[in-house]
């Protein structure tokens, strides 16, 4: 009956069909299930348009809560549960999605359509199929990816209280290596944060520390009753050997090397420690590399190498955007430089990683930072304070963060002053107790800052614990 009509008349009334053919496909963008409705398919509309209203008006909840409480969005979008059902909901809705696309397509009538038109409808068919469907299967996958991140890297265990309004955190960089038990904590430092402001001072240890006594009642203490007094050999770090090789009087505790240095600082620093976070520095370098590298101020030349091996390059003076393998470099050269000025590195990868580290970068590296992640932290944060920990680090990020070190000339590492340690973190936690400011003289003393990374002496945070509070530098000016 159609070829009898006159040529003008078939390609309009083809044009008609094309026409509707493309807006039952432009419909089902828009609103899912109205290009049923509208052609009779009455049952599966009406059941397409709940399921995409339902999604909307859950979806726009959850969003409206976000937006008035942050809290409630970490929570919800760091939960192990509620993002597998999130995942779950997005692969419905690409599956969902894809056939409604395919009905349309052929509600459209295809076979009645012209040759040219046909190729024209599999073409916006399928390129609508995949954008809609491939994009929400690819959101799936980053929040799966989420998911396997907090599974993986965070514990199950018990959330422990903040200790006079701080949640005290032990940053262990861990350095293996040939002829190594394990991974030995090489970089210690405590992140002492404000519970309810975020405010974070670092806490820096050499780990070339003697002669330091441990918590009482611990493990170590009942070993070392007059403290870690064993000779040169027996430094801060070498505790992680020592624990390795004493694993029977660890019961029940994962990791002795681990709880044997969590001793240690608990006596060192009077702090009560309530996690650990260790990074393993041989695979730092992936993680900077994840987020596309990190801006630091470079104030002396760096060696690359050395210690043992030969010097294979430099990282020269100025403000310089390093990669993995040059921040990795930077941050643990020792080659014509001391323990203390690489510690002092360390601390300005730390802050700058804070600080650079924004949430577009994440979003967009996000399975690259994951997948470094889990390989490179190890952390008994449990997974149920992952969100408030998070919420603690955005808000550091706009605050100066703090940092004293016990080192030369005001700590001597060999035998350091415990009570004067002691002193210097309540002058810092606590700096409205701090002392008026003057000498033993009777003089008033203006409070210095020393930045100086290429000495001893001038390692950053290097203080009299009468001015720690004063004293204490702002990382971001020193590197």
């Amino acid at each position: 009956m159609q070829s009898a009509l006159p040529p003008d008349h078939r390609a309009a009334l083809g044009r008609i069909r094309f026409r509707r053919a493309v807006a039952l496909m432009l419909m089902t963008l828009v609103l899912p299930g109205s290009a049923q409705l509208a052609a009779g398919r009455k049952e599966v509309g009406r059941i397409a348009m709940r399921i995409w209203f339902s999604v909307l008006l859950i979806g726009g909840l959850v969003f409206a809560l976000a937006l008035v409480s942050h809290s409630f969005a970490f929570w919800f979008f760091l939960n192990p549960f509620w993002l597998g059902m999130i995942r779950f909901v997005l692969m419905g809705l690409a599956i969902g999605w894809a056939f409604l696309f395919v009905d349309a397509w052929r509600i459209g009538e295809p076979l009645a359509l012209a040759q040219k038109q046909r190729l024209a409808m599999v073409g916006i068919n399928g390129f609508l199929c995949f954008s809609v469907a491939g994009s929400l299967l690819f959101a799936s996958h980053l929040v799966n990816v989420n998911k396997d991140l907090i599974t993986n890297v965070f514990s199950s265990g018990k959330a422990t209280d903040a200790t006079d309004g701080r949640y005290n955190v032990l940053l262990l960089g861990g350095d293996s290596g040939k002829g190594r038990w394990g991974l030995r904590p090489d970089s210690i430092t405590v992140a002492s944060i404000d519970a309810k402001t975020g405010k974070t001072i670092l806490f820096g240890l050499p780990r070339n520390m003697l002669n330091f006594p441990f918590a009482k009642g611990s493990i170590m203490a009942e070993q070392y009753p007059d403290g870690y007094n064993c000779g040169i050999t027996c430094e801060l770090n070498s505790l992680a050997t020592w624990a390795a090789d004493h694993k029977a009087l660890f019961k029940g505790i994962k990791n002795p090397g681990v709880e044997a240095t969590t001793e240690a600082v608990e006596g060192i620093t009077g702090l009560k420690i309530n996690y650990f976070a260790m990074v393993n520095l041989k695979g730092f370098q992936r993680m900077v590399d994840a987020v596309g590298g990190v801006t630091l101020k470079v104030r002396d030349r760096i060696p690359i190498g050395g210690v043992g091996g030969p010097v294979t390059g430099y990282i020269e003076p100025g403000t310089r955007k390093l990669n993995g393998h040059d921040t990795l470099w930077f941050a643990r050269s020792r080659e014509s430089a001391d323990d203390y000025s690489r510690m002092a590195r360390q601390k300005c990868v730390m802050n700058a990683m804070l600080h650079q580290l924004s949430p577009e970068k994440v979003v967009l590296n996000f399975d690259k930072i994951a997948s470094a992640s889990a390989a490179l932290i190890t952390t008994d944060i449990p997974r149920s304070e992952v969100d408030h920990f998070i919420s603690l680090a955005l808000k550091a990020r706009g605050q100066a963060v703090r940092t004293i070190s016990f080192v030369p000339p005001q700590i001597v590492t060999g035998k350091p002053d415990i009570a004067k340690i002691h002193r210097m973190v309540n002058a810092a936690i606590h700096p409205a107790k701090k002392s008026s400011g003057k000498s033993h003289s009777g003089t008033t003393k203006k409070p210095t800052t020393s930045t100086d990374q290429g000495t001893t002496g001038g390692a950053i945070g290097s203080m009299h614990a009468g001015y720690a509070a004063n004293q204490a530098s702002d990382l971001g000016s020193a590197c």
